[in-house]
């Protein structure tokens, strides 16, 4: 969950620049474009770094449910690994391209449709392995390549993966921007936040009547509490998105984000595919997850102050204003 939440708040805000990318407009959306690529271009890549986490871990420690996702949602995780090659490829491509060309602007077009792409996709997986539609025989996922990820309730997971995605680049980039371009960015985040707010309240319904399941297991206290956390800070964050405070902004939207994620989690566990396969019954020998979990710490010495480094270095240019 680790590694989820921090490949969210982190690469969520790139495809999010991707995003906002193909939607800028106004007399400013040159400006807005060019802000987008140059905080996006030192640590786009590096970004990634969470999802091969994510699937090392589970492919190591739950080689049972590596095996029924990949095999059962092939089709959404192969649209999201082909988005990811493009909208690398293209973010190159318009990096190296004089800026009026064809080129440019073709690879402009496709990193931002990548950008929308693949954190829809990703949503539909997470829909998926939570709506309850994929069949599971013991630790075996047998349902078809299309069940699960074209119900309702695995399309309001796309949704939200796409608007948090919006949102985090629109709150980040308050305080990488000045003048009217912080504005844009301001207002942006604003709106993005009320969407998001609305789509997840409605997600609420659409679980009663498609994932039944997962719904029940909302009822929980430690769910409840999790989101009445995640709205209150959902709050906050509009709060000192009205006021302009922004340096506070990028880590309350995190927190918004994360709570949001944080949230599933609690409802979906103790599943990893619901209500088929669950954690134990998915886990590798104890000997596999002891040697794991010995090595993971050392891997972190090195991995996160490094990462540390290099977004605090990044982190400190502004755009806007002639600058």
């Amino acid at each position: 969950m680790a590694a989820i939440v921090a490949y969210t708040i982190f690469a969520g805000a790139d495809f999010g620049g991707g995003i906002w990318s193909l939607f800028a407009w106004g007399a400013r959306k040159a400006e807005q474009r060019d802000a987008l690529e140059r905080a996006i271009g030192p640590v786009w890549e590096t970004n990634h770094v969470w999802l091969i986490l994510l699937v090392v871990t589970l492919f190591t420690a739950f080689p049972a449910a590596y095996s029924g996702i990949f095999g059962a949602l092939y089709v959404p995780l192969f649209i999201a690994l082909m988005g990811i090659v493009a909208r690398g490829a293209a973010f190159a491509f318009r990096h190296y391209s004089p800026r009026d060309s064809p080129m440019s602007h073709s690879s402009l077009r496709a990193f931002a449709v990548a950008s929308l792409i693949t954190p829809f996709a990703f949503g539909l997986t997470i829909g998926a392995v939570t709506d309850g539609q994929l069949k599971v025989s013991g630790t075996a996922v047998t349902s078809g390549a299309f069940s699960g990820w074209l119900e309702p309730f695995a399309i309001m997971c796309g949704l939200i993966g796409l608007l948090i995605c919006a949102f985090l680049a629109a709150a980040y980039m308050v305080p990488r921007t000045q003048g009217e371009m912080r504005r844009d960015f301001q207002r942006r985040a604003i709106a993005t936040s009320l969407v998001l707010g609305v789509v997840t309240t409605a997600a609420i319904p659409v679980a009663y009547w498609d994932a039944s399941h997962f719904f029940q297991s909302m009822s929980r206290t430690s769910v409840l509490a999790m989101m009445a956390g995640t709205a209150v800070v959902g709050l906050a964050t509009l709060w000192v998105l009205w006021r302009g405070w922004a340096n506070v902004v990028p880590l309350l939207a995190a927190a918004t984000a994360g709570g949001v994620v944080l949230s599933w989690a609690l409802a979906q566990n103790p599943y990893l595919v619901a209500p088929g396969l669950s954690l134990s019954a998915a886990a590798a020998p104890g000997y596999t997850l002891k040697a794991f979990l010995i090595a993971l710490p050392f891997g972190a010495l090195i991995l996160l102050p490094s990462l540390a480094l290099l977004y605090f270095t990044f982190s400190r240019d502004t755009f806007g204003d002639g600058s």
